[in-house]
């Protein structure tokens, strides 16, 4: 899925939560402050842990061809790949992309996944990169629900 975002450009990924590193991490703390990272990782560890899933987001340009380059990192993010949800934003493209394994897409549909990106481009449009990340990470997990293994019969 991808959807045009209105905010200003930043080129930096979490330190532990990246599908895929392509710098040195240098430039995070002029971007984002320690407490913005801690929300991020916090928000990709809630959302992996309440959900059985493995969030990862990647922030930086994703090239000319952004599906196929979030695919790639996808790829490339290590472990279940089924169990996988990437997302990847590329504000100074103006670009969302929302790539999940196929177990992941059976618990969180395309329809799902496009209200969150919806949520997390209105934040970003506002100037809130981090808050709208958290929310659309919030959302989906939501959306996923918890692990088979976890769920209570009502």
């Amino acid at each position: 899925m991808t959807r045009a975002l209105e905010a200003e450009s930043h080129d930096t990924a979490t330190r532990d939560t990246a599908a895929a590193r392509t710098d040195d991490g240098s430039a995070l703390d002029s971007i984002f402050s320690f407490q913005e990272l801690a929300r991020l990782d916090e928000a990709l560890t809630m959302s992996s842990r309440e959900t059985g899933l493995r969030f990862t987001l990647y922030l930086g340009d994703l090239g000319a061809q952004t599906r196929i380059r979030a695919e790639e990192l996808h790829g490339r993010s290590g472990g279940d790949l089924a169990e996988a949800v990437l997302i990847a934003v590329s504000p100074g493209q103006r670009v969302v992309e929302v790539v999940t394994g196929a177990a992941a897409a059976r618990r969180l549909p395309d329809r799902a996944a496009a209200l969150a990106v919806l949520s997390m481009t209105g934040s970003f449009a506002a100037g809130d990169l981090v808050g709208g990340i958290v929310n659309g990470l919030r959302q989906m997990s939501d959306q996923a629900g918890h692990p088979v293994a976890l769920r209570h019969p009502h």
